[in-house]
């Protein structure tokens, strides 16, 4: 995946920031490295160079790399270069509060870092995950200022000082997608989203979180493990059910709106992204910008049996909205349940995936929707080339994510080969267990 000139282009290793053998203030600014640089026809690079090595210099409050030695060993001069760059730091993300209650923000962006390797290495990677593991160092480091020394610290290995320079960047990313979050006061706005639901779209005959358990039990078409019959069981009867070959059974929790003088059951799940999943977005997207990148902030997604009921949910929204005081205006309509292609632009995504998928305004909020019926929630979990699993799998891959995560001159993964595994491992283990 080509990406911009942009943040990203720090984690390559095919570029001028390139951790190699040498620690940075070697090498790679060497005089024959700046005579390489000036090769480059694109002008940004250089520009990007020069821009990154000020930053550098700013952050550390030095002039020179030979300053930056100087204070790999001075203790005192390093704690109080560390308390500087908080205060700085704080005052670029908007951060406001005492100095503890700054460098305690900071420092949840190093959790939200850690959090995205973790994220990975315990659901899509959990296969390799002793490859791709932290160092003890870095995982234990929080500092901006620790972290970057460490890239000009010659005790440390190649590996370590890569995942250094990709702490720090993520923590980057991180420290934006929080100052969007407040500035657009999200937590807020997700507070209302499900005020909302509560007082006027879900049945009043229940009470809050109040949820039918029921199963799906399906029967897939052996070619494409494509949903082709499916009926609900109820919850005494689950457990003396036995899946034949082809056979799945899917629990689902749901609850209950009106339309008219009917019930309907919906299960449904609301998607709060958490700020790492948001991390792995904007590194997906190519995108440093969290407004342009990260667009579905709140969500929802629902499960109804049929393709009319599908239609009923869609009309009930609208009319909670007037009854909540506010117009709503659907947008990004996409609708594939009654065939069609999907016209998604995410790497990875399958243009058959069938669902109603809009985007609500309402009440100063834009709510992504997705909206399934049993068949198609069922091809989004299990069918071939379609499934959420192997998506995931895609999405990274394809994307060009997991080589600067991961790449191959620092971790030896063979990624094309570990992809096409996991996509064989994630269907096996749909296709083989009920």
């Amino acid at each position: 995946m080509e990406r911009k000139d942009n943040l990203f282009m720090l984690l390559s290793q095919d570029g001028p920031f390139t951790i190699g053998d040498a620690p940075l203030g070697g090498p790679i600014f060497s005089p024959l490295t700046r005579s390489w640089l000036r090769s480059f026809d694109n002008g940004s690079v250089r520009t990007k160079f020069r821009t990154i090595r000020n930053h550098i210099f700013e952050i550390l409050d030095v002039s020179s790399f030979a300053e930056i030695r100087g204070l790999l060993h001075d203790r005192e001069r390093r704690q109080a270069v560390d308390r500087r760059a908080y205060r700085l730091l704080g005052n670029m993300f908007g951060i406001e509060g005492t100095e503890r209650e700054i460098i305690a923000t900071v420092k949840s962006y190093s959790r939200t870092a850690d959090a995205v390797i973790r994220y990975l290495k315990g659901k899509v990677l959990a296969n390799y995950a002793s490859y791709i593991e932290m160092t003890n160092e870095i995982d234990a480091a929080s500092s901006p200022v620790e972290l970057l020394l460490i890239l000009f610290d010659d005790r440390y290995h190649k590996k370590a000082r890569f995942e250094a320079k990709r702490k720090l960047i993520l923590m980057q990313l991180a420290g934006s997608i929080d100052q969007r979050e407040r500035e657009t006061e999200n937590e807020l706005k997700f507070g209302r989203f499900l005020e909302f639901l509560n007082d006027f779209v879900w049945s009043r005959q229940f009470r809050i979180g109040e949820l039918e358990i029921v199963g799906l039990l399906s029967e897939h078409d052996p070619g494409s493990f494509r949903c082709r019959r499916v009926r609900t069981v109820g919850i005494d009867r689950i457990d003396s059910l036995v899946p034949k070959p082809g056979e799945k059974l899917t629990l689902i929790k749901r609850r209950r709106f009106h339309a008219g003088d009917r019930e309907i059951p919906i299960y449904v799940s609301i998607r709060k992204k958490p700020p790492e999943a948001k991390v792995l977005k904007l590194l997906r997207k190519g995108e440093e910008n969290p407004a342009v990148a990260v667009d579905d902030e709140l969500g929802l997604m629902g499960v109804v049996e049929s393709l009319a009921e599908v239609k009923l949910f869609q009309r009930h929204l609208t009319e909670c909205a007037i009854r909540a005081g506010s117009f709503m205006t659907l947008e990004d309509i996409s609708d594939t349940l009654a065939g069609g292609r999907h016209r998604g632009t995410n790497v990875g995504s399958s243009a058959s995936t069938p669902m109603l998928k809009f985007f609500a305004r309402m009440g100063g909020m834009r709510v992504e929707f997705i909206v399934h019926t049993h068949k198609s929630y069922l091809d989004y979990i299990y069918q071939r080339e379609v499934s959420h699993d192997e998506y995931e799998v895609k999405r990274l891959f394809d994307s060009g994510v997991a080589e600067l995560l991961f790449p191959h001159e620092i971790y030896r993964l063979n990624l094309q080969k570990i992809r096409d595994d996991l996509l064989r491992w994630f269907r096996a283990r749909i296709e083989e267990y009920a």
